[in-house]
C-alpha cells in the first residue's frame, strides 16, 4: 500500500524525549486536529533541514504508511516560531498547561479552526512574559466555551458577585490593565477547573 501524503500547517504542542533517530511530537493541525509525528535527528553538520521546536507554527509536508496514527515530517516550511516564551520558567509552566490541555482532549472538528487561533493568540501574548497566569486562564475559559461547554451561562452565574467582577475583568481587560492579584487568580482557576471536572468532559490533568 503507497504511503498516505499529507500538507497541513500545524503547531507544535508536545515534544517528548528523543529516540536513537527520531525526535516525537504530538502537532495540532486546523483542518486534522492531533497528529503523532516523527521528525529525524538533524545531523550538526546539515543546515538544510529545520528541526521543530515547542510551539512552533509550520506547513508541513507528511507521510504515513499505519493510515495516519503516525505521521513522519518530510519537509518542514518555519511560519512562526515564538521562542520568548522559554526566557522565563512561569511562562512556559503556562505555555505548556495549555498546549497539553489541548493534546488531552478531542477536539471537535466544528471547533479546530477557533482552537488554533486561540492557541496562535495565546503564544504571542506567552511571548510578552506579562500575567501568564492570566492569559491561561482566560485560554482554559475560552477553549471550553468554544468546545460548547455552557461557562458563560452556568459556571460564571454561579460565582459569587465580587467574585463574577474579577472574572469579568480577567476575561476582558487588556493584560496592562490588569490588577488581579496572583493569589485571586489561582483560586478563580481552581474553581473553573472543578467545575470543569464536575460537569463536562474536559480532562484538566
Amino acid at each position: 500500500m503507497p504511503a498516505q501524503k499529507l500538507t497541513t500547517d500545524a503547531f507544535v504542542l508536545l515534544k517528548r524525549p528523543p529516540t536513537e533517530s527520531f525526535q516525537n511530537f504530538t502537532l495540532f493541525s486546523p483542518e486534522h486536529g492531533a497528529l503523532h509525528a516523527l521528525q529525524r535527528l538533524v545531523k550538526k553538520t546539515n543546515s538544510t533541514s529545520l528541526a521543530l521546536d515547542l510551539f512552533d507554527e509550520a506547513t508541513l509536508q507528511l507521510e504515513s504508511s499505519n493510515q495516519g496514527r503516525t505521521w513522519f515530517i518530510k519537509e518542514v516550511e518555519l511560519l512562526h516560531r515564538p521562542a520568548a516564551i522559554g526566557q522565563s520558567y512561569e511562562v512556559l509552566r503556562y505555555a505548556c498547561a495549555f498546549a497539553s490541555l489541548i493534546v488531552r482532549n478531542s477536539v471537535h472538528e466544528d471547533s479546530r479552526a477557533s482552537v488554533a487561533e486561540l492557541f496562535r493568540s495565546a503564544c504571542e501574548a506567552f511571548t510578552y512574559g506579562v500575567r501568564p497566569d492570566i492569559i491561561y486562564f482566560k485560554c482554559l475559559y475560552r477553549f471550553s466555551r468554544d468546545e460548547g461547554y455552557p461557562v458563560k451561562q452556568q459556571w460564571f452565574p454561579s460565582l459569587p458577585p465580587a467574585d463574577r467582577l474579577v472574572v469579568a475583568a480577567l476575561l476582558n481587560r487588556p493584560l496592562a490593565e490588569q490588577t488581579a492579584e496572583p493569589k485571586e487568580v489561582a483560586r478563580l482557576e481552581r474553581r473553573l477547573e472543578e467545575y470543569l471536572r464536575g460537569h463536562t468532559e474536559i480532562l484538566i490533568d
